[in-house]
């Protein structure tokens, strides 16, 4: 099966090395190389630029102002997995092989097929080294969907979606070898405050506190692949685990926001869920500034290297912020504005993502647009940016997104035919969007027949369902679900699923 998919997308990519480095009349050097930041369970208002009050977030609105936002991009699912399996297959979730987050033994989710073609396998074969530093989870160790065995040169990181959501874990893996961390023991990410402890002495929460915080790690493991590669075109996938709880921050990145006098309780996780920490707010507004820290070291080694000027960078999060309210006080951070729901659900708070495209004198600097977008379309944009412009929609090769050069280059794009999205989770859930209208359906696997219509342009909170007033519109969304999505034997969707063919 791989020679078969080496072969096919051999000879695609050979032909596609003859082309006109051209775009839109402009001349665009052969080749940018290309950083994907992806944030974890990041809200729609969590940064800045994106209009967050409470928490500071100076390198992500610099590489806003440089740049352009996306403020009608969406992420490829409502939690991890799937998420990221639109983002690096290009299938929307109707098609795509990962459709809700699923374990596997003894470690990792459930794979990526072999079959399937991911951006690191597209860019890999026209000569870029490709790395991915951070969370996987798209296959375990040794599996088909290893990491390595989907077009990445390196991996430094998490595999498992589980193992991290512990920041002070006792290993990583580099490629196929676990390196070990000086956390002994590692720090839960799951636990309770230990019998006995009083939840209001901040010493009780001390055993949450590990030394080696694998962000750093991670982090200077991607410094270390810009520096290695500055020479050749990369795409360095950075998948930072921040702000996913638990709540585990070092002290020093936790001080400066203590000093805010935010007196929220303590979380005790005394109905289970991951580890305590004395002051949540304190600590998960820490987080968020850590994660963009993280991305000005990235940006600035960029700019140490020379490399900025030819380096496509994007900015996005796998899916809205956590529903763990005593955890994250997503009402307290106003994390998703205006929007309703968050990660898990499919109203907009759970999948519009706060997203930022950067690539001096080709992207315009300091510029917005609201064109709706998605993450299957990263496929055929970075495609046509690195000169594989004919990318063939077949089911040996996938796809599903439309090429965003246009809006990203001109601020002018033809309005998308509809996006759709679909979560068994959760109660089972899809959404249609065409326009300014979206459908919404919930609860499915429970029986429920109630649809949702709404005007997103009149109504982005999604508060009023004109299902009742606009039936010709209700009827035209769900007869155009049945035509874009394929059944699902491993992710059913019910009631539509009551069969299907392997993975579609």
């Amino acid at each position: 099966m791989l020679c078969r998919k080496m072969l096919v997308i051999g000879c695609w990519f050979a032909c596609q090395l003859i082309r006109t480095e051209f775009l839109g009349g402009a001349e665009i050097p052969a080749r940018p190389s290309i950083v994907f930041i992806l944030a974890d369970d990041l809200g729609y208002r969590e940064l800045g630029c994106f209009g967050q009050q409470k928490i500071r977030t100076p390198n992500l609105d610099r590489l806003a102002a440089r740049g352009m936002r996306l403020t009608g991009h969406y992420s490829g699912n409502a939690v991890c997995a799937p998420s990221r399996c639109v983002l690096l297959t290009g299938r929307h979730p109707g098609r795509a092989w990962i459709r809700n987050n699923s374990e596997a033994q003894p470690e990792g989710q459930l794979p990526i097929p072999d079959e399937e073609l991911t951006i690191a396998e597209m860019l890999k074969q026209q000569g870029y080294v490709t790395g991915a530093f951070g969370k996987w989870g798209l296959g375990g160790p040794g599996s088909e969907g290893d990491p390595l065995n989907q077009g990445f040169d390196h991996f430094f990181g998490y595999n498992c979606q589980r193992h991290a959501h512990s920041y002070y874990p006792d290993y990583l893996w580099q490629d196929r070898r676990k390196i070990p961390l000086q956390n002994q023991p590692a720090v839960p990410g799951h636990a309770k405050l230990p019998p006995g402890s009083d939840p209001r002495n901040p010493a009780a929460y001390a055993a949450f506190q590990g030394t080696d915080y694998a962000p750093d790690r991670i982090r200077s493991a991607a410094v270390d692949f810009l520096r290695a590669n500055k020479e050749r075109p990369f795409f360095l996938y950075f998948p930072s685990t921040l702000p996913h709880v638990a709540l585990h921050v070092p002290q020093a990145d936790l001080e400066p926001w203590l000093k805010q006098g935010w007196h929220d309780p303590p979380f005790t996780a005394a109905r289970g869920g991951y580890t305590p920490h004395f002051t949540p707010r304190a600590a998960y507004a820490a987080m968020i500034s850590r994660l963009d820290s993280d991305v000005g070291v990235l940006l600035d080694e960029l700019d140490r290297l020379q490399l900025t000027e030819n380096t496509l960078v994007v900015f996005s999060a796998d899916n809205g912020t956590t529903h763990l309210s005593e955890e994250v006080d997503a009402e307290f951070f106003n994390s998703v504005g205006e929007l309703r729901g968050l990660k898990g659900s499919l109203y907009e708070g759970g999948v519009r993502v706060p997203t930022i495209v950067s690539w001096p004198g080709r992207i315009p600097a300091g510029t917005e647009s609201d064109f709706v977008s998605g993450f299957e379309d990263w496929m055929p944009t970075l495609a046509e940016f690195t000169g594989a412009r004919d990318v063939r929609r077949n089911d040996s090769i996938g796809g599903d997104g439309v090429s965003l050069v246009p809006v990203l280059t001109t601020l002018q794009q033809t309005e998308r035919p509809w996006l759709y999205r679909e979560f068994p989770g959760y109660g089972g859930q899809l959404s249609l969007r065409q326009g300014p209208w979206k459908l919404v359906r919930q609860n499915l696997s429970k029986g429920s027949e109630t649809a949702e219509l709404y005007n997103l342009e009149t109504d982005p909170g999604e508060r009023t369902n004109l299902a009742a007033e606009h039936p010709e519109k209700l009827t035209t969304l769900s007869n155009l679900v049945t035509e874009i999505r394929r059944p699902s034997k491993l992710f059913p969707l019910r009631p539509f699923d009551q069969g299907g063919n392997r993975g579609q």
